[in-house]
């Protein structure tokens, strides 16, 4: 890959999707080419906001042919830098933002059909509008995107009753770095054809393709809620706990979060109006 992109090729990427939405400007740029720790710093002469599938083909068949590096990035929500552009580079980001519809709903069926750069939340209010369930939930549910979801094979607080990504989705869309587009966008629950290359993108980080699309599974919605806070003195006994929830709820146990007691003080602290529910301080909660 080129260390450097000359201002013509970069007209060129820019052509694809049209100057409004080709950002070059460092003021533009800025919020890009960092994660939100501030751990990790980029640099980009540009960043594009494809419209379509058909503008992410033409963008990463161009990238092929000149040998140009691309990184892509939905909701720049990750903590361990794989959304970043390298510093002292080149990379153009490819941002999925502008690609965010909810496609289609279909209650019947249990699916929901969104574009990668679809915001989580958002899917799980079209959801809920259908009286159905989407359970992927996370601290950054209101910024992160479907796209990125799936590239981090993301898991949340209810993986425990419905899995990571990879298990709530069926199908994808997928460009590849050749400009290729697979339609893998299957609404099947039971399909076994062929190989499943859907598994492959998903958890990949976006080194195998951009994913465009998915095809996502919806569940009733349950029918109530109770939450528990306990204070363990150690990871024994946590263990013992979640052994015993497991036996009492059955499916029904969605989530078992285990906290230090480090991490109950920092959120205190940071966080205005929380504070340790308990009287007593513990070395471990869940």
């Amino acid at each position: 890959m080129s260390a450097s992109v000359s201002p013509e090729l970069l007209d060129r990427f820019a052509a694809i999707v049209g100057e409004k939405y080709a950002l070059r400007s460092e003021a533009e740029l800025a919020p890009h080419l960092i994660e939100n720790r501030g751990l990790y710093h980029g640099s980009s002469p540009l960043l594009l906001k494809p419209a379509n599938v058909e503008e992410v083909s033409a963008i990463l068949k161009l990238a092929t042919e000149t040998g140009t590096a691309v990184v892509p990035q939905t909701g720049n929500t990750g903590l361990v830098g794989g959304q970043t552009p390298r510093e002292g580079k080149s990379d153009i980001i490819v941002s999925l933002e502008r690609m965010n519809r909810i496609r289609d709903v279909d209650p019947v069926a249990n699916l929901l059909v969104a574009d990668g750069g679809a915001i989580l939340a958002e899917v799980q209010k079209a959801a809920e509008a259908h009286g159905k369930l989407f359970p992927l939930s996370l601290g950054a549910e209101g910024s992160c995107r479907i796209g990125g979801n799936l590239s981090t094979n993301a898991g949340g607080t209810a993986v425990l009753a419905y899995g990571n990504m990879r298990q709530l989705c069926l199908g994808l869309e997928v460009v590849l770095p050749t400009g290729e587009i697979w339609d893998g966008l299957r609404r099947l629950k039971k399909d076994n054809t062929g190989y499943d290359l859907r598994d492959l993108f998903i958890g990949a980080e976006g080194t195998l393709g951009i994913i465009t699309g998915a095809v996502l599974k919806l569940y009733p919605q349950p029918l109530g809620h109770q939450v528990a806070f306990a204070g363990l003195n150690s990871v024994e006994e946590a263990l013992a706990l979640f052994n015993l929830a497991g036996s009492l709820c059955g499916t029904s146990l969605t989530g078992f979060e285990l906290m230090p007691r480090f991490g109950v003080e920092i959120t205190a602290k940071h966080i205005e109006g929380v504070r340790d529910p308990l009287e007593s301080a513990y070395p471990w909660y869940v």
